[in-house]
This record gives structure tokens, sequence and C-alpha cells, in this order.
């Protein structure tokens, strides 16, 4: 039983060098765009509401969209360039949103930014739409599958990869956490897709890293488990050797299990 959720949703205390990798993170990222500049798209006025679209050299196989996590409070859409590696090196154009942050909005509100960023990306770019996203952005990806979403473009979403997803937000209303993300049990239950029923015609797989904190070890099973009951081919992994914040490396990995995941229709369960 979880007696300190602080401790519970607490990632970097327990990583190696955890302050290292946002300056790493920003690095590769703009080393990246010097080699293969995007376009910035404002899909919004706020100057948050901007996504980078990396477009491979040849007509596009589909769109895969890579939402950032920072537990809806941190960072932006340009410290993750980078992972646009492995999926434009099979031929998808690539949409990274920006949004705005906790506290100046809600959870709900991020939300709303994020079906209107992937909304654009998606009548820019045709064929098949596949979702990534990491910690809160994976929860962000998980909730553009659940039905009372009005996606606009639902018949072409395929895939979705949530990696170290929180799915179900009632337990960060006892962290201190929530002093930005300002949740209460029923905004929290409205924005959680592990309480959602999601529509049909995607996959989903749950990624997380093997030596990730119990808690988001979890919430990665929690999904997987209940979504399957809801006719979605599901899948649950747990990538050994990486923690919270490598486990997404793999996506500038063309040839990385994580990548195929995100790229292959296939990847469900």
């Amino acid at each position: 039983m979880v007696t300190d959720w602080d401790d519970a949703y607490q990632n970097g205390a327990y990583i190696s060098g955890a302050a290292e990798y946002p300056d790493m993170w920003a690095a590769r990222a703009a080393a990246f765009r010097d080699r293969r500049p995007p376009e910035t798209v404002a899909y919004g006025t706020h100057p948050r509401e901007v996504y980078h679209l990396f477009r491979p050299e040849a007509a596009p196989k589909g769109l895969a969209v890579f939402v950032h996590g920072g537990y809806w409070r941190a960072f932006d859409h340009t410290f993750w360039s980078h992972l646009a590696a492995g999926p434009l090196a099979h031929g998808w154009a690539v949409a990274m949103p920006g949004y705005r942050l906790c506290p100046d909005v809600t959870i709900g509100e991020i939300t709303g930014a994020v079906l209107q960023a992937i909304t654009d990306a998606a009548g820019r770019i045709g064929g098949p739409i596949h979702l990534a996203g990491h910690s809160a952005g994976g929860h962000l990806v998980a909730r553009m599958g659940c039905d009372d979403v009005l996606f606009p473009h639902a018949d072409r979403l395929k895939r979705i990869v949530s990696i170290s997803g929180v799915h179900d937000l009632r337990p960060l209303t006892r962290t201190g956490l929530n002093e930005d993300l300002r949740l209460d049990m029923a905004s929290a239950a409205a924005e959680s897709p592990a309480l959602k029923t999601p529509r049909e015609g995607f996959g989903l797989t749950c990624w997380v890293g093997a030596d990730e904190r119990p808690e988001f070890r979890r919430q990665n099973a929690l999904l997987a488990d209940i979504w399957s009951g809801c006719s979605i081919d599901t899948k649950a992994v747990e990538a050994d050797g990486h923690h919270h914040f490598s486990v997404i490396g793999d996506l500038a990995n063309p040839e990385s299990a994580l990548t195929r995941a995100l790229i292959d229709p296939h990847q469900g369960a």
C-alpha cells in the first residue's frame, strides 16, 4: 500500500545523474534540428501553441506524433526533436506539439490543445495517424483514444503508444504536484483514460522502463489491462535496462523495438 504519494511519483531522486538529462535532451534536439530543420506551425494564438513538423524525403507513409511530458507543467516540444529520427527513417512525417502548461491552464485544457495540434497536423499529412507520448504525454495521447474526445480524424487513428503514461490521475490529488495541477477527484476522473471507454479501430501499446518506479509500472499495466476488455488490441511492455528518463531514447533509433511499436500497425497484442 502506498503511503507517500509524493515519493511514488518522484523520478529524479531515483535516477543517477538525473539533473544532466534536460541539457542533454536540449543539445541533441538542437543538433538534430540543425540537420533536419522542421516547419514551425501555429495551431493557436499562444506562443506555446505551435508544433514542429518534420517531413521525410519522400511522400509520407503517415503521421507520427510525439507529445512531451513534464507533469503537464514543464518542458516544451523543442527538447525532443531527435526522437523524430526513428519514424522519419521509415518514411513517416513527425509532429511534435507544444502546449500551455499548468497552472496557467488545466489538464483538460491541455487535452483540448493537443487535440487541436494533432487535428491541424492531420490536415497537412495524409495516411494513418500513430501517436506516442511520454509520462504526461502518454496520458495525453491515451486521451485521444477515448470516446469522449471528438477527434475529427478518428478513423485514421491506428496506433497509440503511451510511454510511462499516467492513466489514472486520481492519485495525483494526494501529491504536491497538485498545487499546479489543481485537480479534485471529479476533474481527475474526467481526465483519466483508465476510467474512459476507448473508441474502436486502433491498437494500444503501454511501454515503461523495467527500472521505473513501481507506480509508473502499475499505471502502465493498468490501461493495457482495462482497455483489453473494451475490444482494443493492447500490449504492455517493460523495457529492460530503462528508467523514466532513458526509456524514450530508443525513438531516436530506427531499428529499436520502441520505434517499431510506434510505426508498425501490427504491434498490438
